[in-house]
């Protein structure tokens, strides 16, 4: 059988499907129809349960998304709070600990165009 799980789960249920529609009562292989079932019912048992831990996960994940919107949304009212704080504000401590850069640790932004050599300015970098 390849080693896919897809292909080896579709040629398990092609066989059985064959096996049962077309000699039910004979033995293959030193087994029987039942026999051949039971060997194959750990490897669809396994699927399933994959599947089920797959669609556990994908509810796990979406339960994560909608507590980090509300997280976030309840953040940035913290946030401007400190903002807004007489004590605290844009240049506080606590803004920095909250992971933002304090208002007089910014930069200006401006930038001055590269001269070259006989003052003409040059393109920007």
């Amino acid at each position: 059988m390849p080693n896919n799980p897809k292909s080896n789960e579709q040629k398990m249920r092609t066989m059985i499907n064959a096996w049962e529609t077309l000699a039910p009562t004979k033995s293959f292989g030193g087994m029987t129809l039942e026999q051949f079932k039971a060997l194959a019912e750990p490897a669809f048992a396994a699927r399933q349960r994959i599947a089920d831990l797959e669609s556990q996960m994908t509810a796990a994940i979406n339960e994560r998304d909608a507590a980090d919107t509300a997280f976030s949304a309840k953040a940035q009212l913290v946030v401007n709070g400190v903002l807004a704080d007489p004590s605290e504000g844009p240049d506080s401590s606590l803004y920095e600990a909250f992971g933002y850069t304090r208002k007089s640790e910014r930069r200006s932004g401006l930038t001055r165009a590269k001269t070259k050599p006989g003052g003409v300015p040059g393109p920007s970098q």
